[in-house]
């Protein structure tokens, strides 16, 4: 039985580059067989159902057809239904956070890349807040994430092997997994 599934593009519609049209995107993971293809936003969020692999595997096969198909380079990081909802169960700054556009979720294809935020996490960051879990890591930006200095310093902790959304858009990815 197919399971579902969410692929999370980084970088993709950010600027100028790595554009690439949603109706493409949608189309490339129907070409490889997946099913229930919808896309949220104009940012790289792809609700599927896969009828078999892992989510690397998956994250490994979409990330190579991206640049063989449509000539982007782009980390992909899929994470299943239950994944997920792991991931937003497990966060620790829901009382912290009052705003749901600063409040960001940290996605990493291999849990143990956020061993490499350990540094951070023994700063403080106040009014900024930082949590590290075991599948996931949390932000709360109360500035927006263009003036925190916390998130300019997890990308460079991370690099290329992450990419964030918002509270807001997992919630509403969270709701298209559950969707039929």
């Amino acid at each position: 039985m197919p399971e579902r599934h969410v692929a999370l593009l980084r970088g993709i519609n950010v600027g100028r580059a790595k554009r690439v049209a949603m109706a493409d995107l949608r189309a490339l993971f129907t070409s490889l067989g997946h099913a229930q293809v919808r896309t949220l936003l104009n940012s790289g969020n792809v609700v599927f159902d896969a009828p078999s692999g892992t989510p690397a595997a998956l994250a490994g096969r979409l990330r190579a057809a991206l640049q063989s198909e449509l000539d982007v380079a782009a980390e992909v990081i899929v994470k299943s239904r239950r994944e997920l909802d792991a991931i937003v169960r497990a966060n620790p700054l829901l009382d912290v956070a009052a705003d749901p556009s600063r409040l960001l979720i940290v996605f990493t294809q291999q849990p143990a890349a956020l061993s490499a935020l350990a540094e951070l996490g023994a700063v403080d960051w106040s009014p900024e807040a930082l949590a590290i879990g075991k599948q996931a890591a949390y932000l709360w930006c109360p500035a927006g994430i263009i003036e925190s200095k916390l998130a300019q310093a997890m990308t460079r902790a991370l690099g290329e092997r992450a990419t964030m959304r918002n509270w807001a858009t997992v919630g509403k990815l969270q709701a298209m997994l559950r969707d039929a």
